[in-house]
């Protein structure tokens, strides 16, 4: 019946309770659910269980407001990385119990809710900072400090993952306040924090169901702290991640062989990390499924030794290694059969007999990336692709080594072979494509970038062969013109294209994507001199759910075209355009009016005018109009 409340009269709390964590994830459904009305907000309120914060510029005040309003709190993620443009107009003033602060107009809280309702949250807080002046005192303001983790800490006691990305300003106090209070914690990610020893031996201490933690790039950390931690809440800590960390050296990993007996995942990117620490940890941590190193002064030794203790390894990744030579993934192929994702960056004393070896032994390989390995070549891939018939991804970067013959074993023998990627392989041309393109009919991501031997042959095999193809990107590939375009409009849906640095593609290619592709959502002809208006004014007819265009040197590209892009594409959320001298602020000013979705517009900023620039100002989230 027309204005009888049947839901809220029917339902009782713990029923909309229920209803509101089937909605976890889904942010714009869960605000939208809190703004039906006064009841609807509190239990929203007392349900949510995860925030992401952003570089609030007064993240302290933020915490002590969220806290209070979402009492049941789980995980809270913080990420201090991205600059805040905060500006404080002086004069903070009390009226009755509430905060009158003057905020101008540049500052813009990112936290995960509504604007009214950040609003409502930021009239319900009773704090008011001094009005100091200072530089110190703004800079403090900017950053999360110990007082808005203790904060976080007395409010959530139920806290369960904690995410503090670039927090400078927190110290070991507040990481104890959240170690004494949260004990059920079983995530902590400290990426960029100075917090010290006594924090982190606070957390051993108090968490004893910790399972994951990641300490890369703190500095104020030594083995004091680690093997502290370690020594308390060991048994239970799966996930280890430390990079950048001086002070922390084969001493902690020590501990951590003897205490983590538990550990499945460790990531370690130290100099000051050798053999012994590594060798540690592969006899102690048995039961090890993903090892991602980046020490130059570890030695065979310890791969030797994983291949011999940690048959349960899923996931190997090695980088920028020295004294790393065939022996060590020769022990890994005899002994990981479980080994489904590999990645080698920069290991340039591994040759074939290092894949021979992985291929014979890790038949399993789902994932095979080789970057700037150079004594890697066309045979070692060869056994790949006779005995890993399981493998969905290819990546090569910098393989100069690697020629046609190579793609050809892996287009007889992966089928399901669904993405690859080809970076600076200058002996790869479009027989290798050709290959892949008839053997791999399942491939929907293909990324080519500088293989200058691969034309238009290649792709139009693709075209014709690859019908689930929906990722496509050619860059700088100076052999691919419209004719491959064409071949992909008429035998593939493509969502992303990327055709950067293209020369010989121009408008028939362009449309023939935009007739063939109405799902398109990205297009990149950046640098694509023969791009001219037919084709945007296509593309406009043809795919009405692009989101993203980049038509960045685009010389033949006028504010005609614009106009008629528009038209239909009104979901665009991002236009980069610069360097287009026919692009005039008429055109900026079509693109900006017609498209209500629009986030960035890069342009050179005096072809915006005042009117348009208002315009943004009061309808856009965020526009760059600089370089």
């Amino acid at each position: 019946m027309r204005g009888h409340d049947l839901i809220n009269t029917i339902l009782p709390d713990e029923l909309l309770i229920e209803i509101f964590h089937h909605l976890d994830g889904q942010k714009e459904s869960r605000d939208a659910c809190s703004l039906v009305c006064k009841r609807w907000s509190r239990l929203e309120s007392m349900s949510r269980e995860t925030i992401r914060i952003g570089a609030s510029g007064i993240p302290d005040w933020c915490i002590s407001l969220l806290v209070k309003r979402f009492t049941g709190l789980r995980s809270v993620f913080i990420d201090e990385r991205l600059p805040v443009c905060l500006q404080f107009q002086t004069g903070f003033s009390h009226r009755g119990n509430g905060l009158v602060g003057r905020i101008s107009r540049h500052f813009k809280p990112r936290i995960t809710r509504g604007s009214s309702d950040v609003l409502s949250l930021l009239s319900t807080l009773h704090y008011a900072p001094e009005n100091s002046g200072s530089e110190e005192a703004e800079l403090e303001l900017c950053s999360l400090s110990d007082a808005g983790l203790t904060a976080l800490a007395r409010g959530s006691a139920r806290l369960e993952k904690l995410s503090l990305i670039w927090c400078n300003a927190v110290t070991s106090q507040g990481l104890k306040s959240i170690a004494e209070n949260c004990r059920a914690l079983r995530a902590l990610d400290l990426q960029g924090c100075y917090v010290g020893d006594q924090g982190l031996a606070a957390v051993g201490e108090c968490c004893k169901q910790l399972e994951d933690l990641n300490l890369r790039f703190c500095e104020g950390l030594t083995d004091t702290g680690l093997t502290n931690l370690v020594a308390g809440c060991g048994q239970t800590l799966k996930s280890l991640g430390v990079a950048t960390c001086a002070r922390i050296s084969d001493i902690s990993l020590e501990a951590v062989g003897a205490y983590c007996t538990s550990l499945e995942s460790l990531s370690l990117d130290s100099e000051f990390i050798k053999t012994s620490g590594v060798l540690a940890v592969a006899q102690g941590c048995q039961s090890l499924k993903s090892l991602r190193l980046q020490c130059i002064n570890v030695t065979d030794e310890a791969l030797q030794a994983v291949g011999a203790y940690c048959l349960s390894l899923e996931v190997l990744a090695l980088s920028s290694f020295q004294k790393f030579t065939d022996r060590s993934l020769c022990a890994i192929g005899k002994g990981c059969k479980n080994l489904n994702v590999l990645t080698l960056t920069d290991c340039y004393f591994l040759s074939d007999k290092s894949l021979a070896a992985i291929a014979v032994g890790c038949t399993e390989l789902t994932h095979l990336e080789i970057n700037g390995c150079h004594n890697i070549g066309t045979s070692g891939l060869e056994a790949i692709g006779r005995s890993c018939q399981g493998l969905s991804e290819l990546v090569l970067m910098y393989c100069q080594k690697i020629g046609d013959n190579a793609l050809l074993e892996i287009g007889r023998g992966c089928k399901l072979l669904q993405a690859l990627h080809l970076v600076d392989c200058s002996s790869i041309g479009d027989a290798a494509i050709c290959n892949i393109a008839q053997g791999c009919k399942n491939l929907k991501k293909l990324h080519v970038r500088r293989c200058y031997e691969i034309g238009d042959k290649g792709i139009i095999a693709v075209g014709e062969n690859c019908k689930f193809l929906t990722d496509l990107s050619l860059r700088f590939c100076d052999r691919v013109g419209d004719e491959a375009l064409i071949a992909i409009g008429r035998g593939c849906s493509l969502r992303y294209l990327n055709v950067s640095g293209c020369h010989r593609i121009g408008d028939a290619g362009v449309m023939a994507i935009a007739k063939g592709c109405p799902e398109l959502v990205y297009l990149d002809v950046s640098v694509c001199r023969n791009v001219g208006d037919m084709a945007l004014a296509e593309l406009g007819e043809g795919c009405p759910l692009l989101k993203d265009i980049v038509l960045s040197h685009c010389r033949k590209i006028s504010d005609i075209g614009l106009g008629h892009l528009v038209k239909r594409c009104t979901r665009l959320e991002s236009c980069h355009m610069v360097y287009c001298p026919s692009v005039t602020a008429a055109g900026v000013a079509t693109v900006v009016s017609s498209c209500l979705s629009i986030k960035k517009v890069v342009v050179e900023k005096w072809k915006v005018s005042q009117r348009t620039r208002r315009r943004a100002a009061s309808v856009l989230a965020d526009v760059c109009l600089e370089l």
